[in-house]
């Protein structure tokens, strides 16, 4: 059986030494796959929330440790939306001698990128090899991104700050060094107050999304066929423009719509030393079209395995002159044989609320999500089979979100 090119509903065959590179680092043997430090995980619909940490406080400044054997560290200082800081890092942190690979050191800028680092698991795919990361929010849904010796900051949305090194699990444990990151705080941001939702707005009724609107909606895509499929489990208001800036900086990626496009995108990733994560994914259709978006949040080694993706089409329909684009998302968990045809299919996590919490905390943690909602339409979906066969179950509720074109700027906290 060929391993290239698996899609969300089949199998497209091998087509180059490119393609085949990008599926033998996703199919790595196990002795592989334990170096790459990767790991199944799933999507929580409510993340647990975080040890009682301390209000970040404008005018000062706070120094931590960040010892080489540490992957994250919480440094319990939780930001208001707003917040504006300032990052800077020194130190250097040593990677051991391993094979003919020589010892390394690094600094917080961490080292260029080789090619055994397309086989590991790394917070940040396009970052430096143990460069200084950071993050706000929950591992579960906050988007890492990358700080080196120094970053200016403005927190999107309020939440706890993390710092890390970019770097796998496994080669933590043999690094030696530190690194000291002061992190100085020159805006607390929005008041006490407003910061107590943290992770975008609280949910609230939204004008426009009534039963009448809810009603026109499908609740479920289909297959070229006509069988149905997948759940429409999230509704987004805002423009072409204002949906792509919020996938893209919620850490979500354009799937490549081709098998040709795939083998130049993953060309050209391999020889960027980048990880290829926009395997491309199968053609669903709703309002009698395909999908208009696939994006994906992947785990870069376990892309053809494991990965959250959704499909949107742009509705016909709009809200206070704005269009409203649905969005059938749902978490590869394995593969399983689709039912339709005997072949190789991925298999859906069937808790599909969990793929629709991960894509609404993911979105909202940009600042880009001015209004959210949950809503539970007449007729609401509560459990099905997709179009391969596979089983999933919900709550039968959609999410609503309403888009802004940037983050809030607001007033620094008196």
């Amino acid at each position: 059986m060929n391993f290239w090119q698996y899609s969300r509903r089949g199998i497209f065959p091998a087509a180059s030494a490119a393609a085949v590179l990008a599926a033998a680092l996703a199919f790595a043997p196990s002795s592989l796959a334990q170096d790459a430090d990767a790991s199944t995980t799933a999507t929580p619909a409510a993340p647990a929330a975080p040890a009682p940490g301390s209000p970040a406080e404008a005018g000062k400044t706070y120094t931590f440790t960040l010892n080489g054997t540490d992957q994250w560290i919480d440094t319990k200082l939780d930001f208001r939306t707003g917040a504006e800081l300032s990052i800077t890092a020194t130190g250097t942190i040593t990677y051991p001698a391993q094979g003919k690979k020589p010892q390394q050191g690094a600094g917080p800028a961490g080292l260029a990128r080789g090619w055994g680092d397309l086989i590991h698991q790394y917070p940040v795919s396009d970052a430096g090899h143990g460069e200084l990361v950071a993050r706000l929010g929950s591992a579960d849904f906050a988007q890492p991104f990358a700080v080196g010796d120094s970053l200016s900051y403005t927190a999107p949305v309020g939440g706890r700050l993390y710092l890390g090194i970019n770097q796998g699990l496994k080669e933590a444990a043999s690094t030696t060094g530190s690194f000291t990151v002061k992190v100085e705080v020159t805006s607390a941001g929005v008041t006490a107050a407003d910061a107590a939702v943290a992770g975008g707005p609280a949910d609230a009724p939204i004008s426009g999304i009534t039963p009448d609107l809810l009603g026109k909606i499908p609740r479920r895509v289909s297959d070229q066929q006509g069988n149905p499929g997948d759940m429409v489990n999230l509704l987004i208001v805002g423009t072409q423009d204002q949906v792509v800036k919020t996938f893209t900086a919620a850490g979500w990626v354009h799937v490549d719509s081709s098998v040709g496009d795939a083998i130049l995108a993953g060309l050209v990733d391999s020889l960027q030393k980048k990880d290829y994560l926009t395997m491309p994914m199968s053609t669903l259709y709703l309002f009698n079209r395909p999908q208009d978006y696939g994006f994906a949040h992947a785990e870069p080694v376990k892309v053809v395995m494991s990965r959250n993706h959704l499909r949107v089409w742009k509705s016909p329909y709009e809200v206070n002159g704005v269009p409203v684009w649905c969005v059938a998302a749902t978490h590869d968990i394995g593969f399983e044989r689709d039912q339709r045809n005997n072949s190789v299919t991925h298999k859906i996590d069937p808790a599909i609320d969990g793929e629709r919490e991960f894509v609404n905390n993911t979105l909202s943690a940009t600042g880009l999500v001015a209004q959210r909602d949950h809503v539970t339409p007449a007729g609401a979906l509560t459990t099905a089979k997709t179009a391969t066969g596979g089983e999933f179950h919900s709550d039968g509720r959609i999410v609503v979100l309403v888009l802004r074109d940037a983050a809030p700027t607001v007033a620094a906290a008196k």
